[in-house]
């Protein structure tokens, strides 16, 4: 593979993508800084096929990313490769308002080939590469200039092992019909709504203080207030007001200026300052929030009971079993809070539909309704079915476990 010299003119960049157009697939990776600043300040792109590779300087004076973006948002013929690529996609999201797409994410795939849940890059390169990778330069400052040599060799490696990974990656999925399982997934990740920054709906991420109308209107325009005086001013949210200090002023707003500075979580300076002269033009034209805007209250599943969170703990087991059967992340077959609602009978569930219902769903059903029984084979625990060739009293379905278990319990 033919590494290239750090990439810092626009010339030099769109002769590369021009030859990455016609690749299949491109590895992608990126290096930034958000410690700092509201936005993830983009300090290095990182991109490859399996013939080349090379990394971009976007603080390069002078340098138009137009090509790199124009490759990643609006060809729709190249697969853009990550891995645990959530913050690399809201970042050129930010940059252009869209998503790479097509997409697909190692991390993610992982989990269909594999029991691993959330495999970091290091160990995804040791098992397919038999390689360790030096993480020296891992928690540099990527925004110094000039950039050291190893810390763009490290960077580097990021899409080079990606690069081959990949194919090999495709082939196993392939090879095991669990390509589509992902499709979902995928889109998911690539869903422009998920990196859309609304500032009005940012009261949503705060913990609400009640369901007042009114403290809800005030939260909704705090909320929307501190997002744009973090915009502006480019730093981190809670550098303008942490979100319990917020959520404090909006159930209980102080009448004056000179009272903010009584507010735990703001300095004295807010009761004289002009972002504290802000803050109360804010408070004092907040409306109280629509009725078609107020939230739902928060659904109870149903009771379980003590015998039903025996049951949900037998699917908990049949999860495990199953996943280390087909080894497949259990993460991506169920959660443990499906679990629980399938166990409390409720029948409406993504685990019950589609491939998720084929491979696992079906048996976990089975179980919950007295069709499907543990049994031990050859010192190995596995599932049998009531009505299979197995002696009455080897296995034990799911609601003689749990009142075996009740009757053993102290209490």
């Amino acid at each position: 593979m033919k590494i290239h010299p750090l990439i810092t003119d626009t010339q030099s960049l769109a002769e590369l993508c021009t030859r990455l157009a016609q690749s299949d697939f491109v590895a992608v990776d990126t290096e930034f800084m958000r410690e700092n600043t509201f936005y993830p300040l983009l300090c290095l792109v990182q991109i490859g096929n399996e013939e080349e590779a090379a990394a971009i300087d976007p603080l390069a004076p002078g340098i138009d990313l137009a090509p790199l973006l124009e490759l990643l948002t609006n060809n729709e013929d190249v697969l853009k490769v990550f891995h645990a690529g959530g913050q690399d996609v809201e970042i050129i999201y930010n940059l252009t308002g869209k998503t790479p797409h097509p997409i697909f994410d190692t991390q993610i795939a992982m989990m269909a080939v594999s029991q691993s849940e959330q495999i970091g890059y290091a160990n995804l390169v040791e098992s397919w590469m038999n390689k360790v990778i030096d993480k020296g330069a891992r928690f540099t400052d990527w925004s110094r200039r000039p950039l050291s040599e190893r810390q763009i060799e490290y960077a580097i490696g990021d899409v080079t092992y990606l690069a081959k990974i990949f194919p090999r990656l495709l082939k196993k999925l392939i090879k095991t019909g669990r390509g589509q399982w992902l499709d979902a997934e995928m889109e998911r990740l690539a869903d422009p709504a998920n990196y859309a920054n609304e500032v009005d709906e940012a009261w949503h991420r705060i913990r609400p203080p009640s369901r007042n109308a009114a403290v809800l209107g005030r939260l909704k325009a705090l909320a929307a207030w501190r997002e744009k005086e973090a915009q502006g001013k480019d730093i981190p949210r809670g550098r303008i007001m942490r979100d319990e200090t917020l959520a404090d002023l909006a159930s209980q707003p102080p009448k004056k200026q000179e009272e903010l500075a009584k507010v735990r979580g703001l300095s004295q300076a807010w009761r004289d300052n002009d972002i504290g002269r802000r803050l109360m033009k804010v408070l004092e034209s907040a409306e109280d929030l629509p009725a078609d805007e107020m939230p739902d209250r928060p659904q109870r599943g149903p009771a379980l009971g003590k015998e039903g969170a025996l049951v949900a703990d037998l699917l908990k087991l049949l999860l495990k079993i199953r996943s280390r059967e087909i080894d497949v992340a259990p993460r991506l077959l169920t959660r443990s809070d499906e679990l629980e609602l399938l166990a409390a009978g409720v029948r409406k569930l993504p685990v019950l539909e589609g491939w998720r219902y084929d491979t696992f769903g079906r048996d976990a059903l089975d179980l919950v309704e007295g069709k499907l029984a543990f049994a031990v084979e050859n010192g190995r625990l596995k599932m049998t079915h009531i009505d299979d060739a197995v002696p009455a009293s080897a296995p034990t379905s799911a609601a003689a476990a749990a009142a075996a278990i009740d009757e053993t319990d102290p209490e």
